[in-house]
């Protein structure tokens, strides 16, 4: 099923002046009268966020601190030295350890350990902001989508590097060469129901978790939108797309996942 796209379209996803311009923060910023639709005490069982985790104790108390009041925050920690997981302890959040190594693995598992209905992902390294979820959250709820994925716009050309955006632009078209959908990013910041998501049936536990996420969502013809949502620079350096050669290795691994999936 296409994906309805709700993003603002920028001129170009290589442009690293393609930044968020005042217009695109306004829009962004509407996102935040629809907290009203996405009030937890309006679920049952309320709302779960995904956070895997691997060393990120320097951005931890920030990305926990802009968490929606009533968002249940599951720190998935994937192996951290750096004390991401007592530190995630003493802020309050959920900690689920996990020995398998890989983006997917952590994600998988958090997942396991979500008990509400609807279920975000977000990453843990302060490049998105927890703030935003609850319009992402609005539109699952109210039933207008089965996935929403949050579409990123970088606010400094720092955020988001070149070769990291070429990379993505690259695996996304060869997404919507075979799903006919009209996806734009397969960014980290996503929301749906956690039994949908489980029933999906993902095996893949390193990064090629999102793609293949996507893939199987639009082929059991699930209503996927996109929103716009601020991408700040990460605190600390990328794991998979921090080097021009880490984004080469993940383009060719997500482009072999592709081809192997049904």
């Amino acid at each position: 099923m296409p994906i309805v796209n709700t993003a603002r379209d920028p001129a170009n996803l290589a442009d690293p002046d393609d930044l968020a311009d005042p217009d695109d923060l306004a829009d962004l910023a509407d996102l935040a009268d629809l907290a009203d639709l996405a009030d937890p005490a309006d679920l049952p069982g309320g709302i779960d966020v995904v956070l895997p985790c691997l060393n990120e104790a320097s951005a931890l108390p920030w990305v926990l601190s802009r968490m929606p009041v009533g968002y249940h925050p599951i720190v998935a920690d994937n192996g951290s030295t750096d004390g991401s997981a007592q530190l995630a302890r003493t802020l309050g959040a959920e900690v689920v350890t996990v020995t398998e190594r890989g983006y997917g693995a952590a994600v998988h598992a958090g997942l396991l350990a979500a008990r509400a209905p609807v279920v975000c992902c977000c990453d843990a390294d302060a490049s998105l902001d927890p703030a935003e979820l609850p319009g992402l959250v609005a539109t699952v709820t109210a039933g207008h989508a089965d996935l929403v994925l949050g579409r990123r716009r970088p606010v400094t050309s720092a955020a988001w590097p070149v070769h990291a955006r070429v990379g993505n632009a690259v695996v996304a078209a060869a997404v919507r060469r075979r799903c006919g959908t009209d996806v734009r990013d397969l960014g980290p910041m996503r929301v749906a129901r956690r039994a949908d998501l489980l029933d999906l049936g993902i095996t893949d536990r390193r990064f090629g978790y999102p793609l293949e996420l996507v893939v199987r969502a639009a082929a059991g013809g699930w209503r996927i939108t996109e929103t716009d949502v601020r991408y700040h620079p990460r605190t600390g350096r990328s794991k998979v797309t921090g080097t021009a050669l880490g984004t080469a290795r993940a383009v060719r691994d997500m482009t072999a996942i592709l081809r192997r999936l049904p």
